[in-house]
This record gives C-alpha cells, sequence and structure tokens, in this order.
C-alpha cells in the first residue's frame, strides 16, 4: 500500500512529465498519458537548453546563486539571531520575538518593498533578492533553531568561557556544529523554497539577465498558443539540478533530518 500511494504521488506525475517531453509540439497538445509515436526527449531538450542563446544555462546559474547565497545568509544570520535570543531573557530579545512572529503572520505584500529597493539603489539585482529570500525565511528558521539550542546546556557556554574563548569563537566552535541537525532541515526546506520560487524573482528580479530558471517556463507560452512537449522538458531540465543535488547528499540530508526527529 506504501508503495502504491508513492508511486501515485511522485513516479507517476514525473513519468507523465517524461512521456509529454518525448512527443511532438501536436500529441503534447492533447496532453495524454500515453506513448509518443516517436522518443525525441533529447531533441526538445536540446531545443530548451538552446533557445534564446542558452538563456537556460544563465537561468541555472542565476539559481544556483540565488540558492546558494540565501541559504548560507539564512544558516548563518538565524542561528546567531536564535542563539543570542535563546541566552538573554531581557526587553530586547522580546521585541524581536515580537518582530519575528509578525513575519510569521503577516503577508510580504503589506511591505512597500520595490519602493524600498529603488530608494537605496538596489532593485533588480540578485543581492536585493537574496536579502528579501533571507527575511522571508528568517521567522521560521529562528523559531527551529531556538528551541534547538534551548536543549544545550548552559554549562556549555560557562565552561567554554572559562577557558578563555571568545564570544564568536564560542559560536562558531561550539554551539554551531551541535545545531547540525537542524541546520539540515533548515537547508533542505530553505533550498527546495528558494529555488523553486517563482513569485518574487518575477517582482523583484526583472529583466532578461535577471532570468531564473523557474521564469524560463514563459518562454514557451504565448496568447494564442503553448508548446507543451517544451514546457515539459523545461520542467524536465528544472529537475536535474535538485535531483543531483539529493543523490550527492542523500546520506547526510536523511541522517541529519532523523537525529532532528530524535533529539527533538
Amino acid at each position: 500500500m506504501g508503495l502504491l500511494i508513492v508511486g501515485l504521488i511522485f513516479i507517476v506525475p514525473f513519468v507523465f512529465i517524461l512521456l509529454t517531453a518525448s512527443k511532438t509540439s501536436g500529441e503534447a497538445a492533447l496532453l495524454e498519458f500515453s506513448l509518443p509515436t516517436r522518443f525525441q526527449l533529447v531533441e526538445n531538450i536540446t531545443q530548451v537548453m538552446t533557445f534564446a542563446n542558452n538563456r537556460m544555462l544563465l537561468a541555472l546559474a542565476n539559481s544556483a546563486l540565488l540558492t546558494v547565497s540565501s541559504v548560507t545568509g539564512i544558516v548563518l544570520v538565524a542561528a546567531l539571531v536564535a542563539y543570542v535570543m535563546q541566552r538573554r531573557n531581557d526587553r530586547i530579545a522580546a521585541g524581536v520575538t515580537l518582530i519575528l512572529f509578525m513575519g510569521l503572520v503577516l503577508p510580504p505584500a503589506v511591505a512597500t518593498t520595490v519602493f524600498f529597493l529603488q530608494k537605496i539603489g538596489v532593485y533588480k539585482t540578485i543581492f536585493s533578492l537574496v536579502m528579501i529570500e533571507i527575511a522571508l525565511a528568517m521567522p521560521f528558521a529562528v523559531v527551529i533553531l531556538r528551541a534547538f539550542i534551548g536543549s544545550i546546556p548552559r554549562e556549555i557556554d560557562e565552561a567554554a568561557i572559562m577557558d578563555g574563548a571568545s564570544p564568536l569563537r564560542l559560536f562558531f566552535s561550539i554551539i554551531l556544529p551541535l545545531l547540525r541537525p537542524a541546520l539540515v532541515t533548515i537547508i533542505v526546506t530553505s533550498s527546495i523554497a528558494v529555488y523553486n520560487d517563482f513569485a518574487n524573482p518575477l517582482y523583484f528580479l526583472p529583466g532578461a539577465r535577471n532570468v531564473t530558471a523557474q521564469l524560463t517556463m514563459f518562454s514557451y507560452m504565448g496568447q494564442f498558443g503553448t508548446q507543451w512537449n517544451l514546457v515539459f522538458a523545461n520542467v524536465a531540465v528544472l529537475t536535474i539540478l535538485p535531483f543531483i543535488m539529493f543523490m550527492i547528499f542523500q546520506r547526510q540530508i536523511v541522517s541529519g533530518m532523523t537525529s532532528g526527529a530524535v533529539k527533538g
């Protein structure tokens, strides 16, 4: 029963994507779960990769830069904020906690983000979108890390300080390695969210040179017709990078998430 459910949720849609990406434009337009008369998956993927002067390569590079930079910032900033908030018990920590809970509840649209980015001169840059992704992911990451840091005894901090460790060395050499299970969970969830993000790059990163992987989906959709075989070939290409990363780091991801579950 379990394998059947997994097949229905993951394998069947993936097979449908590959079959549609292997068809001609006319066959794909029917959107049927059927075999193509002639498999042309390689031709369709080649057409997607070379479309508009290799635009897909630029999009994948932008998405990789955006994802790596954003996740690195989320992990470092959220871990530092969570550690300070968990160890302090004053008005400043209470104020930061209130701001973070507002970030969990309020929709991002209430902030005049585009106007602010234009004022400081960073609108339409990957740097600005990295800052936005970090800000959006911060509340959830801080909540997870703060709860995890609460299980680390304060005696560890006191012993390190008595041995002469500075605050930064205490955090990066002792506390941060102990957060590995929680950090793996945040890295996985944040990487998927940032890489698959469609709305934020559309609003905050316009321009042909700023295209990200998800925005390439528009290339084969028009007012008078859609090339579904190329759309699904585009989807197949977009899944390659996350799939390769999962295959490389699957052991670390599974062990980290399992450790986090046991710790909790």
